[in-house]
């Protein structure tokens, strides 16, 4: 699967409260949980994102929590990929069972910038600037990961 976008840039330790503020947990609503995406540290994101973006950060992405919210209302604003040196490995697994593709990449970290255009080959793990023409390599998911994320997350892939 091949996705493209635009990139919002984050810097590290981009915990769960900020990626979807506490006081939306009542709900599992994804298109509300959407609606307040990352609005403590970004009010504008909800306005800027379109469906194929995606989210470059430094370290530490989606520490907190182990809230499942995160990744759903990341996935749900429309973002197809998340790029980021490390995860925190609660979010990390969160994102594969709900379906949300992240790679670890800290070259392409170093060298993406906030509005670039970047696309990815999630199966091959290549990850390409299109702005600047650069192209980096990450470690891809194992086939078997790859078709949770595919089918759309653990449940939907069990159900097939």
């Amino acid at each position: 699967m091949i996705v493209k976008g635009k990139v919002h840039r984050y810097a590290s330790d981009v915990d769960t409260d900020v990626i979807i503020p506490a006081r939306y947990l009542n709900t599992s609503s994804a298109e509300e949980l959407a609606a307040h995406c990352m609005e403590d540290i970004d009010p504008d994101f909800v306005k800027k994102v379109q469906k194929g973006d995606i989210i470059v950060a430094e370290d530490n992405f989606g520490c907190g929590s182990s809230r499942e919210h995160a990744p759903l209302a990341i996935k749900a604003s429309g973002v197809s990929l998340v790029i980021a040196n490390t995860f925190a490995r609660i979010f990390y697994r969160n994102a594969i069972n709900i379906g949300l593709p992240i790679l670890e990449c800290p070259a392409a970290v170093r060298a993406i910038k906030a509005g670039d255009v970047v696309s990815c080959d999630l199966a091959k793990g290549v990850i390409r600037n299109e702005t600047t023409g650069e192209t980096f390599t990450a470690q891809p998911f194992p086939p078997f990961i790859q078709n949770i994320i595919d089918a759309g997350g653990l449940l939907a892939s069990l159900q097939k």
